[in-house]
C-alpha cells in the first residue's frame, strides 16, 4: 500500500487510489460525481490523476460513508456544514494510523 504522506509524487492513478482504499475504481468515479470535492484533473487520454489534496478529500468521503454509515445525503449535508473539521481529523487519523504502522514495524524488528 502506497504511503501518500512519504511519496514524492505529485499524482497518482486511480487504481492506486483505488487499492489504497480497497474500494472498486467505479466507487471512486461514482464519488467523484457526487461530491464536488473530489475534482481529480485528467490527462489528454482522459485517464485520471489524483493529487494528495483530492485523496485527502476521498478520505473524508470514505470515512463519512464507510465508517459512519452515512447515507450520500448524509454525508454532503455534513460536509457543507463540517468540511473544514472532518478534513482536520482525516488528516489527523492517517498520521496516526501510520505512527501506529512505523510503531508496530519497528517492535517487529525487535
Amino acid at each position: 500500500m502506497i504511503d501518500f504522506e512519504k511519496d514524492k509524487r505529485l499524482y497518482f492513478s486511480i487504481k492506486e487510489v483505488a487499492e489504497h482504499f480497497q474500494v472498486n475504481e467505479s466507487l471512486l468515479r461514482f464519488w467523484e460525481k457526487e461530491f464536488i470535492i473530489i475534482n481529480p484533473r485528467k490527462s489528454s487520454g482522459g485517464a485520471r490523476q489524483y493529487s494528495k489534496m483530492d485523496i485527502e478529500s476521498i478520505a473524508v468521503v470514505y470515512h463519512l460513508l464507510k465508517e459512519q454509515g452515512l447515507t450520500i445525503e448524509g454525508a454532503k449535508q455534513k460536509l457543507k456544514t463540517k468540511k473544514d473539521e472532518y478534513q482536520t481529523k482525516s488528516t489527523i487519523l492517517s498520521k496516526l494510523e501510520a505512527v501506529r504502522k512505523e510503531l508496530n514495524d519497528l517492535m517487529n524488528e525487535l
